[in-house]
């Protein structure tokens, strides 16, 4: 199999000048796909595919669709999902690379000032909810696909484009239904990213659902009840003293610093008058890439049972809701980072670093199957920069454009022979 191999800098030229001429039709299908939303929850992401699978085979590209069967996605607690994957195959001899965007994020929520699917553009930003994370990386990789096809380069090997609808769910009936069902299996994997640099490693995530169950009795007599609330009290101290104390464990990966857990949610309680007969934790415990899941797991599901050791009438469920295993880096995805690395330089004239994120994605999914796996595209620079999940989110378009170029080389890299 071909590893790297420079581009030179006449095909580069080539490639950046294609995504230029273009790019005005890149923004145009950008606010296109911003247009159609894709909210999750509820999750009802089918007819965003269909709109990018009719806009590719318009192109006179070939589109697969996989949908995930009904009551595989009503059990996951969505409404419709359907995966695509694009391949573009070219002579036998080069590796195959798959480029991985999702389509879905978060509702757009309170507080904004313009059209959260409006896709407006003002003062070089584009606005809409998802146009940083992760939409604006279907045009991307889309443009850079098409960059390389019309550079004139002799091109060995395949790009698999997969689009996915399921990333704020934890991406098991995306990238994970794809891998499970053998419907892929390429080479090396570039994923949409929250971070101008390129992501090597991510941290690891469990989630859980804790119900305290007592008895509920009359508020003039709490003696007669068992108290649910005093017991989750208990629980919510032990979660945070151990929390303070994950300060003290640290990541050797610059970019990632240490685990966290909180309690996001909780739910609980009749009445003012009423003794709580039954509390419901929902609770996040992030996992720095040095830690075991299995090991975590059974330190958390411990210490919230001893917390509650000695009140009578108190019984406590926990329910894993969510383990998304942290982000490695694997041999090979060296040569990603170097191109990667490489191309950004030359495009905007600035070193972008390797480095690791505290949130997690997506592309686990492809290292768990011992592909090499980074995470990079056109934005945002930051989360928090670009308002991701937030009100007002927006991709600045000199961003978008660079990307572009970069992950063309890249691509090229890889792929490409002599201009022709």
């Amino acid at each position: 199999m071909n590893t790297t191999v420079s581009t030179d800098s006449f095909l580069s030229a080539r490639l950046n000048a294609w995504v230029d001429d273009h790019f005005d039709d890149q923004v145009a299908l950008l606010r296109q796909l911003v247009a159609v939303p894709t909210d999750t929850p509820p999750g009802n992401n089918a007819p965003h595919a269909e709109v990018v699978a009719g806009i590719l085979e318009g192109w006179g590209w070939q589109v697969e669709r996989h949908a995930v069967p009904d009551d595989e996605i009503r059990a996951y607690g969505m409404q419709s999902i359907t995966n695509l994957i694009v391949r573009r195959r070219y002579a036998p001899g080069g590796p195959v690379i798959a480029l991985n965007a999702h389509g879905d994020v978060v509702p757009p929520g309170e507080g904004w000032t313009h059209d959260p699917y409006g896709g407006e553009v003002i003062d070089g930003r584009l606005y809409g909810r998802a146009s940083a994370v992760s939409k604006s990386d279907f045009t991307t990789y889309l443009h850079a696909v098409r960059a390389l096809e019309a550079s004139g380069a002799a091109l060995k090997g395949a790009v698999e484009l997969h689009f996915t609808y399921d990333e704020e769910f934890g991406g098991l009936k995306g990238p994970g239904w794809l891998l499970e069902h053998g419907l892929t299996r390429p080479d090396y994997v570039l994923c949409a990213s929250f971070s101008h640099a390129v992501v090597t490693a991510h941290n690891g995530c469990l989630q859980f659902e804790v119900t305290v169950e007592g008895k509920a009795t009359h508020g003039s007599a709490p003696k007669t009840g068992h108290d649910a609330l005093r017991a989750a009290s208990r629980i919510l101290d032990e979660v945070y003293r151990q929390a303070a104390a994950l300060d003290e464990i640290h990541s050797a990966i610059d970019g990632i610093t240490n685990p966290t857990m909180i309690v996001g949610r909780i739910e609980g309680g009749t009445n003012t008058n009423v003794v709580p007969g039954r509390v419901v934790l929902k609770m996040d415990r992030r996992l720095i890439p040095e830690e075991n899941p299995e090991q975590v797991e059974a330190q958390v599901r411990g210490f919230i049972q001893s917390a509650v050791v000695g009140l009578p009438g108190i019984t406590v469920t926990i329910r894993r809701l969510l383990l998304a295993r942290a982000l490695r880096p694997l041999s090979g995805h060296e040569k990603l980072v170097a191109s990667l690395q490489r191309h950004a330089l030359a495009v905007f004239d600035e070193a972008i670093l390797a480095v690791g994120t505290p949130l997690y994605a997506d592309a686990r999914l492809y290292a768990e199957q011992g592909i090499p796996t980074v995470m990079y595209g056109a934005g945002p620079r930051t989360v928090l920069e670009s308002r991701a999940k937030q009100a007002d989110e927006h991709i600045e378009l000199g961003d978008l454009r660079g990307a572009t170029q970069v992950v063309a080389g890249m691509l090229a890299d890889f792929l490409a022979g002599p201009v022709l």
